[in-house]
């Protein structure tokens, strides 16, 4: 089988390939750049195994005119910008101990070590320069072509490793899975089996990782089993996955592009903002979001305060948690009324001599006249 991607073959990251096998060592891509490849998806990172130790990567990357950065060294990973582009480059490695949350590794020699201590079997496929691709363990191809995704091994083991690994693998189903296939049976008993492990991840780790699940197309199905193992509760104490499925299905139907923080507003829970340590862009917007949907402002009204999108988020949210109709005359009317300004401002009521409190009041009560007129009202039919 061969690797047929845009990136394989840019300058800098053939020279680089170049650059190492020149020496003897092994240069070979590897995890999501190879299987999103292969599925044709896009790549935003390009990551190679080599047998070659950091400090001899860093001697060859520039003794080749490219720039090695020991952004990872402590863990045999250097990143090598060749030609603008940067590359991560990790020794071949294998696990000595394993706490759940970090592992000892020790360097290894052997492509096949490399991928035994690797997650999934679609994440253990590797490719030459030339696009061949290696399935050192003989399942990792089978497996990404059916969309079933299998723990590579024992699941128990491999979870015993990292914790995280239970929710990667509902992300990873929800992303790459065949979704009428269900669940890999012992892959799915291992997480429920083990979810007590999830609460010894940090916040930040299980949070990133749950905003990567929920800007898949559909991640309905895979929070639904999240919950039923037990494992929601563990991620997101509080959430529910039943609006989920019903607000997916009014985006689709309306169009609308997946939003991890629209998503994250319909599974509620206890304080995610903390309890997923969000960025705060995204603790605001799943604030604001939150409070918004229980508010009285009708379509317009949200347009107005909040912006079309936020508006379109609000009215999506309603849907899925109030069962309430929503229209594309909803969605035209909140972006009709994005940007627009009351006509009245302070100045005009100056003139007439208002200050104070009693400006205050007076332009809150212009403005509600004005928004319960549809905005139609003009400056001289709002001025006393």
């Amino acid at each position: 089988m061969i690797l047929a991607a845009d990136w394989l073959h840019h300058p800098g990251t053939q020279a680089l390939c170049k650059a190492l096998e020149a020496e003897g060592f092994h240069a070979l891509f590897v995890g999501g750049c190879v299987r999103n490849g292969l599925l044709n998806l896009p790549t935003d990172d390009i990551d190679l195994s080599t047998d070659a130790r950091p400090e001899t990567v860093i001697r060859i990357a520039e003794a080749a005119g490219l720039k090695p950065v020991p952004t990872g060294i402590d863990h045999g990973t250097i990143t090598v910008v060749a030609k603008g582009l940067p590359h991560e480059v990790t020794t071949f490695r294998k696990d000595v101990e394993t706490d759940g949350r970090r592992a000892v590794i020790a360097f290894a020699d052997a492509v096949e070590d490399d991928a035994m201590r690797r997650d999934f079997t679609m994440n253990a496929l590797y490719a030459d320069a030339s696009g061949r691709v290696i399935d050192p363990l003989g399942q990792g191809v089978a497996d990404l072509q059916a969309g079933r995704l299998r723990f590579i091994g024992d699941p128990h083991d491999r979870i015993r490793e990292d914790y995280l690994r239970i929710l990667r693998f509902f992300r990873f189903h929800a992303h790459y899975a065949d979704q009428q296939a269900g669940f890999d049976p012992d892959g799915l008993a291992a997480c429920a089996e083990m979810a007590d492990g999830i609460d010894r991840l940090s916040r930040e780790r299980i949070g990133h990782e749950m905003c990567k699940l929920l800007r898949a197309a559909d991640p309905a199905p895979a929070v639904a089993a999240m919950e039923q193992a037990g494992i929601l509760r563990h991620a997101l104490p509080g959430a529910g996955a039943k609006a989920l499925p019903i607000l997916v299905h009014a985006e689709q139907g309306f169009g609308v592009a997946p939003d991890h923080c629209r998503r994250l507003a319909a599974l509620g829970g206890d304080a995610p903002m903390q309890a997923l340590r969000l960025s705060k862009p995204d603790a605001r917007q799943v604030t604001m979001l939150r409070d918004a949907v229980g508010s009285l402002m009708g379509a317009g009204e949200l347009g107005y305060r909040l912006g079309a999108d936020a508006a379109r988020d609000v009215l999506l949210l309603r849907v899925a948690l109030l069962e309430l109709p929503l229209a594309q005359s909803d969605l035209d009317s909140a972006r009709a009324a994005d940007g627009l300004q009351v006509p009245v401002k302070p100045g005009d009521l100056m003139q007439i001599g208002l200050r104070g409190p009693a400006l205050g009041d007076r332009l809150r009560e212009i403005e509600t006249r004005w928004i319960a007129s549809g905005f139609t009202l003009t400056r001289d039919q709002l001025l006393p």
